[in-house]
């Protein structure tokens, strides 16, 4: 192997499972499915497919960026929890990386914007606060959702460039959570 660094990047935050290998800045390898379910058991060997594909290992990696979302709930979790038990069991850091900061990484000045369920998007300037909007209220600005792999490729990319100390991976929240606590009375236990 090469003495520049391996980094890992991957992503689930929407209906995707996304993985890029880079070293030196170099993409080696990636690779992305686009999928409405099921990726809590595609990741991981998708991760194993795009280390193999770049005759590298589990043991190369020098550290891990995982995107942290804004997105999918579940799909965020799934990679987030992944990168934090890899970079527990691989002894190397995990770095979040949202979906804000990979877009910002190739358009610097751009207002990045990601689309959201039910006719909103997420927005955020550089250097700015993320912000949850209707849709309608955003007028000439383009919802821009980067392809799954080039996700992953940015998502690595800002991870490489991260300097330490690293705080664990955490999905990243905007607004808060829509479900609510079930309106069922319980059963009554009986004695």
């Amino acid at each position: 192997m090469t003495a520049d660094p391996l980094i890992l990047g991957f992503d689930t935050s929407a209906a995707h499972c996304a993985a890029a290998l880079l070293c030196g800045g170099q993409v080696l390898a990636s690779q992305a499915e686009e999928m409405g379910r099921g990726q809590a058991e595609r990741l991981v060997p998708l991760l194993e497919e795009v280390l193999h594909s770049a005759g590298a290992g589990w043991p190369d990696l020098a550290r891990i960026g995982v995107g942290v979302g804004p997105g999918n709930f579940t799909g965020i979790r799934i990679s987030v929890a992944c990168a934090r038990g890899l970079a527990l069991s691989l002894g190397i850091p995990a770095i979040g990386v949202s979906t804000f900061d990979a877009i910002h990484h190739a358009h610097p000045d751009a207002l990045a914007a990601v689309p959201a369920p039910r006719d909103h998007v997420y927005l955020c300037a550089p250097q700015g606060r993320p912000r949850h909007m209707p849709l309608s209220e955003v007028s000439g600005v383009p919802v821009y959702a980067p392809p799954p792999a080039a996700l992953a490729v940015a998502i690595a990319a800002v991870a490489a460039g991260r300097s330490a100390p690293f705080a664990a991976p955490a999905p990243m929240y905007i607004k808060p959570a829509d479900a609510a606590p079930s309106r069922d009375v319980p059963p009554v236990m009986l004695p």
